[in-house]
């Protein structure tokens, strides 16, 4: 019976799946592997039984690994060493901005690697004929990213482990500012972001349990009718599954999501409705205006005359002073309306700026004098 071999030729590289076929494998060992670019030696991670209608989908290994073929391995390193050290040499002699990050030996050195790092794109021509000619096999120079240089070199994180794309992944997934946000993290750059100047990868490790968290949970601010009264949801945690909400009486309450649901739910008691229409029921003896709600102030009521005159005796009335004359207020004439598009055009020119326009003289033609004419 064969099985599904999960064969690694990096440690940092990706897991490829073959079939054990004829031979019997077992986690660990190194094995020949045939691949589209040409024969490689893997190491076996994992051992997993296959079905049988799947047998033919994997590719059967090539052979097992013998002592040969682990010095071979052992002049592939020592070449790609020599590799590096050449290349960048090299680099340096003719000043392209491009770091060298590492090179790969392929097994029956049929290619050769060269991976490495720009800010740009550059013109190496001259670079692989440098390297065609002392090394006589195919070449390739593939740019990388800041994160597969990190994951190729190895680096400790921020929690003092090893970097996990070094340790143990394998493809990269997109980390967004919006993963840091909904996590309650504070926006630090240097708080958020890995050896690589980017977003910590372990960031989306959680991000599928904080959307179901905040699925459940209600909105931060928003205020709801409970069994207890009105609430406002003013902070959640996410470790202990609760929501803290500000009541009406000043109290705050640490609830589960379970209980939060349930008060949510239950329709408000009798002791609470009128609670609620106590505190809002206006103090006595104050009414409120309808315009502001305050309470109407009372007028003072004007004061009684201690001897107010009898009726058998008469009112002297004084004579009253003579009133100043009224002076003339001059009364605000409106504004002239504009002239309409057919008023003449001097007429304009008078509303506009307040002066009689000039007429112009009309010029006379005075009768030529004759040359041959003589005065008498």
């Amino acid at each position: 019976m064969s099985h599904i071999l999960g064969v690694k030729f990096t440690d940092y590289g990706q897991v490829y799946f073959f079939s054990s076929g004829a031979f019997v494998v077992e986690e660990g060992q190194e094995v020949i592997v045939r691949t589209e670019q040409g024969m490689g030696l893997g190491k076996v991670v994992s051992v997993e039984p296959s079905e049988e209608d799947g047998s033919g989908v994997y590719t059967p290994i090539y052979r097992l690994a013998n002592e040969e073929d682990q010095k071979t391995r052992q002049e592939n390193d020592d070449l790609a060493r020599d590799a590096f050290r050449f290349c960048r040499k090299c680099v340096s002699r003719r000043e392209l901005e491009m770091k060298l990050v590492d090179v790969e030996v392929f097994f029956d050195r049929s290619k050769m690697i060269f991976y490495f790092t720009s800010p740009g794109r550059i013109d190496f021509r001259e670079l692989i004929k440098d390297l065609v000619r002392e090394y006589r096999t195919r070449i390739e120079l593939r740019q990388i990213g800041v994160r597969h240089e990190t994951q190729m070199l190895g680096a400790l994180g921020n929690c003092g482990q090893m970097c996990c794309c070094r340790r143990f992944m394998r493809k990269f997934v997109p980390v967004t500012i919006k993963m840091a946000k909904e996590q309650n993290l504070f926006l630090n750059p240097t708080k958020i972001s890995g050896i690589c100047g980017r977003l910590l990868c372990c960031l989306s490790f959680e991000q599928d349990a904080y959307e179901q968290f905040h699925k459940e949970c209600p909105k931060t601010g928003k205020r709801f009718q409970t069994s207890l009264g009105m609430a406002r949801v003013i902070r959640s945690n996410f470790f202990k599954k609760t929501v803290t909400a500000f009541m009406d009486d000043g109290s705050e309450k640490e609830l589960t999501l379970d209980e939060w649901q349930e008060i949510v739910n239950k329709p408000p008691s009798e002791e609470t409705l009128a609670a609620q229409e106590a505190s809002a029921r206006p103090p006595r003896g104050r009414t409120p205006s309808r315009s502001t709600g305050r309470p109407r102030q009372q007028r003072p009521m004007p004061a009684r005359e201690e001897n107010p005159p009898s009726a058998s005796q008469p009112e002297v009335r004084q004579p009253e002073p003579e009133a100043a004359p009224k002076r003339e207020e001059s009364v605000p004439q409106p504004p002239r309306e504009r002239q309409e598009k057919g008023a003449g055009q001097g007429e304009d020119k008078k509303n506009r700026s307040g002066r009689k326009p000039r007429r112009r003289r009309k010029k006379t033609r005075q009768p030529k004098k004759n040359a041959n004419s003589s005065e008498q």
